[in-house]
Formats: structure tokens, C-alpha cells, sequence
């Protein structure tokens, strides 16, 4: 008998021991969110107030287009060249093209063979051009970009051709070789008569991506822009422009415009004038200016952002994401937790040794959960009103320093 009561009151004194342990636990953790006692390690940090928005791409752009356009287009320029005022861009194919340019390849060949078999035409031009062209041939085996590849075909090709011409001209009159070059000349001037060549209509980027916006996205229409009208143009965000077969186009390359719809905070109080900061899709930030805004309903507001950087990455695109970095602020990085405010001044508490002070701090910016602080210059001292001592005696944070969070400024020494 005695010993089952020795059982039961020993299972009660583990049950009493287990649950004042666990209130204990609870009433710990209590405490701790209540009023925790952490420290923190001022370390430097960059601190943004950003948001996603999506916007529309706006170029000053001349598209260009010919007469013959239905015989097909060669390109002159490449996607992403730059082109001057009247400059060849693009030409159209003449109507017997394929047959010109079939007999050209055959005269070619034959001029080749004969210059081969003649000693006498290697002069050191003639050796110099050959040099050339070895030289371009070795080289095009390593490139794998598209548009290098087309620059080397080119060269090759104005190579080869001046080397005819340079063996044509100096065989004798009435020579075989030289009948061969005349006649090659005749096909190339039929070839190139027939030919419809277009011309760039201001200095820029070429470019065949044409989606029939170039006309009324414009530069010069942001005043009319609006919610409904921008929703009404249906294009898919991120839908990347699809190349144009019969004409081309210019553009600006010195500017280029995003214009969003938004309704943050930063947005409500933002100036034409005022700069911010854009995030592209490569990750790449450039500044940009607000030269238009236009109130919505529902207190959104369509902004106008200009900039002159990372304009050819934007050509592919009419609708894209990106993100509007309102402000960004470096120096020290703290929690906001660490901050109090007292007489209208920001401190934080440090901690050297268990040692505590009260340290005077400027908030340059905050945001959500950490902020931006730096120490005060003597002057800003002044401007705050402290006396020659208190500037005197004032004590500066400084990296690796550690803070209090939630501060008890009742406990100081």
C-alpha cells in the first residue's frame, strides 16, 4: 500500500516539475517578445524603396519602306547597327536577281581559274589582297556571332571582287581575263540598277523589328497618353517584336522612354523633374527622369521616365517588367528596432563591454524593417542646437559596433 502511494506522489512531482517547467518556458518567451534584449553589429548596407511595374517601351523611330518591297529585302545594316543620314539601310531584290546573281557566281569561278593559272597578275597588290582574304577566311571559323559572321561574308566578298577588278585591270586589253571582268561588271551594274535601295531618314540603330506602334507611341503624344488608351493597345508583356520582311526602321539611340501606370506612396508624390532609378530584366540600373505624369482614377498615375542608356537591349520590346528603385540610400544599416526617438532626435544605445551610451544618430532613409544612419557632421551639430560641449563630447558609431534592440534608455549608465 505504502509503496503505490510512493508511485503516485513521485508521478505527481514529475507531472507538477514538468508543467511549472513549461509555464516557466512560456513565460521566458513572453518576455523576450515583450521586450527583447538583443544585440545587433552595425554593419555597411544599401537599403531600397523599389516596386515592379510594367511599362511601355517609347522611341523616337522612322520606319522606312520602299516600292518594291514584294520582291523581298536584303539587309545592308544588321539588326542593331548604327546607321547615318542617308545612309544605304536595306535594299530590294530586282526582278531577275536570281538569275544575275547566278551568272556573277559563274564568272567568278571562271575568273578565278584564269587568275590561278597567270604568274604574271600577282603583283604585291594583288599578294596583299590575298592576305586579306586568307586572313578573314581563318578568322570566321572562330566567330559564332550572327552579325560578325554576315561583316566577314562582306569583306570576303569586297575582297574578292577588288581582286578581280585588280587582275582585270592589269591584263592586256583583249584578254580573256578581261572579258571575263567586263562582263562581270555588265551583270553587276544590270543587278544593281534594278535594284531599290532605302536609306536611313535620321542617324540611329537599325532595326526590323516592326510592330506598326512606331507611329503613335511616340515622343511627341505624352500628353495624350492614358490608362485606357495604353490597355486598349493589347500588346503582351514581355512578347518579344517579331522581324518585318518588307521594311525597316531607325532609332534614336541618344533616348528612350518607359511609360507605367503605378499608385505607391512614391508615386503619389513624385515630380516631373525628379530622378529615379530603373531596374531592367538583365539587371542592369540607369538613371531616369519623370518629364510627364498624368492623374488616373483610383489615385494611380501614368509616368513618363526618360534615360539614354541600354536603348538596343530595349529594341526587341514594345511591354516589359521592370522596377522602379524610388530612392536607394548606403552607409550604416540597422534594424528599426534599434532606433528611438526622444525630443524629436534618433539615438541608439551601443554597447562596449557592457558598457552603455546613448548615441546621436541621423536617419538618412527607412524603410520597412531597417534603416539608413550615419553620424552628424559639426556643422549639422550646430543647425541641431547643441552647445560647443555637447559637440565636443559627441561620439560617433562606427562599423562593427554593437547596438542595443528595443533600448531601455532607463537603464544607461
Amino acid at each position: 500500500m505504502k509503496k503505490q502511494k510512493n508511485k503516485i506522489n513521485k508521478k505527481l512531482i514529475i507531472y507538477f516539475t514538468l508543467i511549472f517547467f513549461i509555464l516557466y518556458l512560456i513565460y521566458t518567451i513572453y518576455l523576450l517578445i515583450k521586450q527583447p534584449t538583443n544585440v545587433f553589429t552595425i554593419e555597411e548596407g544599401k537599403l531600397y524603396q523599389e516596386e515592379t511595374a510594367i511599362g511601355y517601351v517609347i522611341r523616337n523611330e522612322k520606319v522606312v519602306k520602299g516600292e518594291n518591297y514584294k520582291n523581298g529585302m536584303e539587309q545592308i545594316k544588321a539588326e542593331g547597327e548604327r546607321a547615318a543620314t542617308n545612309e544605304n539601310i536595306f535594299r530590294y531584290y530586282s526582278t531577275n536577281e536570281d538569275s544575275l546573281k547566278q551568272k556573277i557566281t559563274n564568272l567568278d569561278t571562271k575568273i578565278q581559274e584564269t587568275m590561278e593559272n597567270d604568274s604574271n597578275l600577282f603583283s604585291s597588290d594583288m599578294k596583299l589582297l590575298e592576305n586579306q582574304i586568307d586572313e578573314k577566311i581563318e578568322n570566321i571559323s572562330k566567330v559564332k556571332d550572327v552579325t560578325k559572321l554576315t561583316e566577314y561574308k562582306k569583306e570576303i566578298d569586297n575582297l574578292v571582287t577588288k581582286k578581280a577588278k585588280t587582275a582585270g585591270e592589269s591584263s592586256p586589253q583583249g584578254s580573256y581575263l578581261r572579258q571575263l571582268i567586263e562582263e562581270r561588271k555588265s551583270y553587276e551594274s544590270q543587278l544593281n540598277s534594278g535594284a531599290e535601295y532605302v536609306k536611313a531618314p535620321m542617324s540611329g540603330v537599325v532595326s526590323y523589328r516592326v510592330d506598326g506602334f512606331e507611329e503613335t507611341l511616340t515622343p511627341d503624344n505624352f500628353k495624350n497618353l492614358n490608362k485606357k488608351y495604353l490597355e486598349n493597345l493589347d500588346i503582351k508583356t514581355g512578347k518579344m517584336v517579331a522581324t518585318n520582311e518588307e521594311c525597316g526602321k531607325v532609332i534614336d539611340n541618344f533616348k528612350c522612354y518607359i511609360a507605367t501606370i503605378v499608385s505607391s506612396d512614391e508615386a503619389q508624390n513624385a515630380k516631373e523633374g525628379d530622378t529615379v532609378k530603373i531596374r531592367l530584366s538583365n539587371n542592369t540600373e540607369i538613371s531616369s527622369k519623370i518629364i510627364s505624369i498624368a492623374d488616373e482614377e483610383n489615385n494611380e498615375r501614368l509616368i513618363v521616365f526618360e534615360f539614354n542608356r541600354q536603348i538596343e537591349e530595349l529594341i526587341n520590346f514594345r511591354k516589359i517588367t521592370f522596377d522602379l528603385i524610388w530612392w536607394d540610400a548606403t552607409g550604416f544599416k540597422i534594424p528599426n528596432q534599434a532606433i528611438v526617438e526622444e525630443d524629436g532626435l534618433n539615438y541608439v544605445v551601443r554597447n562596449r563591454a557592457g558598457y552603455l551610451s546613448k548615441i546621436l544618430v541621423k536617419v538618412k532613409k527607412q524603410g520597412e524593417k531597417f534603416s539608413i544612419v550615419e553620424s552628424y557632421k559639426t556643422d549639422e551639430l550646430k543647425e541641431l542646437g547643441l552647445s560647443d560641449k555637447e559637440i565636443n563630447s559627441y561620439r560617433k558609431i562606427s562599423i562593427y559596433d554593437e547596438i542595443l534592440i528595443y533600448p531601455n534608455l532607463d537603464k544607461l549608465n
